[in-house]
């Protein structure tokens, strides 16, 4: 199988989506793919007890994609092997009422992981450049002050937005959580073959909304948001990665990889030793269990 270097999808550069492929070749047939997969997620999951046992960094997965991009099939598939006590998943949605009465950030704040546990976003705080940036009506929903009209909702207004953000990440990557931005990067064109394939596939009906042809629409709009969005917040401390994501099973394999190749690289996070007073009298503890 073809090597990967997650360093080829890290944004550290001005990137254009329109040149960067949809699709990536491992030169390797699926049931081949799948089983590395299943390989590097066994290791993720015995990393993630030590980082657990470590308790001094949280991780947060961010995935954003258009929809069908496949953000919950790599979820249940990348994340199989974890202890359950050790990671928990956020899909974010149209604001409830209370969500709405807080700023944006509010609801991604309180649903950060704590120290020791992962937390993965589905759909993350990048909505609110994203989705409201192609419907800025949306945002009269907010009762901002001084945001009296969709005309009021300027260049400015974006950039102020970006810059809550980074603070934001800036803020949580200080304060110990490793933050990994994967953007799922899906062809129009295979997005429509998915979009078909819940019309025709009668228990993936479920699926499928008409509100995902209106904003199939707009496909070229969102593009030029996410490469904005893409380009304004990539950084050391909180990077993007673009995942060709055309192929479910590549698209995995790749986030998995990325994942365990860097959160190995930090060699400080290690299982706690036992004190010398415990460890001293192991045999006696182990002798008095025996005696019971």
């Amino acid at each position: 199988m073809k090597k990967i270097n997650h360093k080829d999808f890290m944004v550290s550069d001005t990137i254009e989506l329109s040149k960067i492929p949809t699709t990536f070749d491992l030169n390797e047939n699926e049931k081949k793919i799948e089983a590395a997969l299943e390989e590097t997620r066994e290791k993720l999951g015995k990393l993630q007890d030590t980082l657990y046992a470590h308790g001094k960094y949280a991780v947060l997965v961010c995935l954003q994609g258009m929809d069908t991009a496949g953000k919950d099939s790599l979820i249940r598939e990348v994340f199989k092997d974890f202890n359950t006590r050790g990671i928990i998943v956020h899909s974010f949605k149209v604001p409830t009422a209370l969500e709405i009465g807080h700023d944006y950030l509010w609801r991604h704040y309180i649903a950060l992981p704590q120290r020791g546990k992962f937390g993965v976003f589905n759909r993350t705080h990048y909505e609110n450049v994203l989705v409201t940036r192609v419907h800025p009506e949306y945002i009269m929903g907010e009762n901002i002050p001084h945001i009296n009209t969709v005309e009021d909702i300027n260049d400015a207004f974006w950039e102020q937005r970006f810059e809550q953000i980074r603070n934001f990440e800036k803020h949580i990557a200080e304060n110990g959580t490793l933050i990994y931005k994967f953007y799922l990067h899906l062809s129009k064109e295979e997005q429509k073959n998915r979009l078909l394939r819940r019309l025709e596939k009668k228990e993936k009906n479920w699926k499928f909304s008409a509100g995902d042809l209106k904003e199939r629409k707009l496909w070229g709009q969102y593009q030029d948001c996410y490469q904005d969005a893409i380009n304004r917040t990539s950084l050391p401390h909180a990077p993007w990665y673009v995942i060709p994501a055309d192929n479910k099973p590549v698209a995995r394999y790749i986030v998995a990889k990325t994942l365990y190749t860097t959160l190995k690289a930090y060699d400080d996070i290690q299982e706690p030793e036992l004190d010398n007073k415990t460890k001293a009298n192991l045999d006696l503890y182990k002798q008095e269990l025996e005696n019971e």
